[in-house]
């Protein structure tokens, strides 16, 4: 399965990292019903004052969450690996630069690429990832986009990528409508030492 995969892109909480956020506390900390997409709600409050409190409470809880930040077992080493085999590495987060870039320097997350919320339209909007395959000179179908959200799914199919689920345990329903669900990375990690694959750039 990853002998055809020529570049391969994470998402970051959750997948990469250990945040320890808790997103359902977020929202109510901002009053928004359950489940809502934070983001989202946020950008539809027509409140200018309010829509920049709200701003600030995330602000605060994605720096809380960096400086939290642990590696998910196994991440690291798959990373290092593909890194050995030339495979490019990139990060798609909807999570702002500033505390992405105080997660790396404090995990020292080494990756080719790093696009934020504040470079293209947020998952499941295809264009971020689309502008990487772009940039590695791959086609969306030889890159493979790795998470642990249905944004995530959504967002890989929406850009004409592979979608491949993290879930140590219990994956969701909809994880189903993801092209592979695996538990450790390790799994992987096996898979592409097996498979000697190299970048085709």
């Amino acid at each position: 399965m990853t002998d055809s995969v020529h570049g391969v892109i994470f998402d970051l909480d959750g997948t990469l990292v250990d945040s320890k956020l808790n997103f359902d506390q977020l929202r109510k900390d901002l009053g928004f019903p359950e489940k809502v997409p934070v983001l989202e709600h946020i950008s539809g409050i027509p409140d200018h004052e309010r829509r920049r409190q709200c701003l600030d409470i995330v602000h605060r809880f994605e720096l809380e969450g960096a400086r939290l930040a642990t590696w998910i077992p196994g991440a690291r080493e798959l990373l290092q690996l593909l890194n050995e085999l030339q495979i490019p590495t990139g990060i798609l987060t909807r999570n702002m630069r500033e505390a992405v870039e105080l997660t790396m320097d404090k995990l020292e997350i080494n990756v080719d690429i790093v696009l934020t919320r504040e470079d293209f339209p947020p998952k499941p909007d295809p264009e971020a990832l689309l502008h990487i395959a772009k940039n590695w000179r791959l086609a969306p179908s030889q890159c493979v986009y790795v998470g642990d959200f249905l944004f995530d799914i959504q967002a890989a199919r929406n850009a004409g990528m592979r979608s491949w689920f993290y879930a140590p345990e219990n994956p969701p329903t909809y994880a189903s409508d993801a092209d592979r669900v695996f538990t450790h990375f390790e799994e992987l990690a096996v898979e592409f030492a097996n498979s000697g694959t190299r970048a085709a750039l």
